[in-house]
């Protein structure tokens, strides 16, 4: 069998919270539960595990997404007054970038992890 990704865990203060905003901004079912996580099933047969902590360190995840999706995703960001940049280091506010010919785009949810939409793999330009 390939190597194939199956799951992360995302480390949050509020995994209710967290989930519910994540799967609210990318139009996804509602979460399941397994153990102690809230798991948000991708399109690819990953999924991303959402759990509570005491002590969060944020991190990076990062979503290709169609035209389509990247408009709705953007439009329920910026209905929820969340900020958003065209580059990780957070210097382009309220801009997407267009490498590779696509579109992406940052922001970042409560706990400080920073998530990524693009519509075009990273090199694939």
């Amino acid at each position: 069998m390939a190597v194939q990704f199956n799951h992360t865990l995302v480390n949050v203060a509020d995994k209710k919270a967290a989930a519910s905003l994540f799967v609210e901004l990318m139009a996804l079912p509602e979460p399941t539960t397994y153990g102690p996580f809230l798991v948000v099933e991708l399109a690819n047969a990953a999924s991303i595990d959402f759990v509570d902590v005491e002590e969060v360190h944020p991190q990076h995840y990062a979503f290709l997404v169609g035209d389509e999706d990247f408009d709705g995703i953007l439009a329920r960001i910026k209905a929820r007054g969340l900020g958003w940049w065209a580059d990780p280091f957070k210097r382009r506010p309220e801009e997407w970038n267009t490498d590779d010919g696509g579109r992406g785009l940052y922001w970042e949810d409560p706990d400080g992890h920073l998530y990524e939409i693009i519509t075009r793999p990273y090199g694939s330009g």
